[in-house]
């Protein structure tokens, strides 16, 4: 009968703790890559809004200036009279005359 102590026992590969530690942190650092993708992708997802707010701002700008540039003209107070004469509007009293197929110069 053969005993325990003389069988041949297999030979056991001790534990490498400096890989097992560097699988570890490498498992850890990609976690935390992961965890910023999503913030990062909604970052430039806000940034191209807030460019586009930017133009769309500056647009509004402009055209209140040039809105209050026509409030400033309609408030003088010949404006009125040629208002209404563009739209073919007489004084009393006055005779209105249209001019047909007149060529153009």
């Amino acid at each position: 009968m053969a005993s325990v102590a003389t069988r041949p026992r297999a030979a056991r590969t001790p534990i490498r703790w400096d890989k097992v530690g560097r699988l570890a942190l490498l498992a850890v650092l990609g976690v935390i890559v992961l965890l910023y993708i999503a913030p990062t992708r909604h970052y430039l997802e806000q940034r191209e809004t807030a460019q586009a707010h930017r133009q769309e701002l500056e647009r509004l700008e402009r055209e209140r200036a040039r809105l209050r540039a026509r409030l400033d003209v309609l408030r003088r107070p010949d404006s009125l009279e040629r208002e209404a004469r563009k739209l073919g509007m007489v004084r009393r009293g006055e005779r209105a005359f249209v001019i047909q197929n007149v060529p153009p110069s």
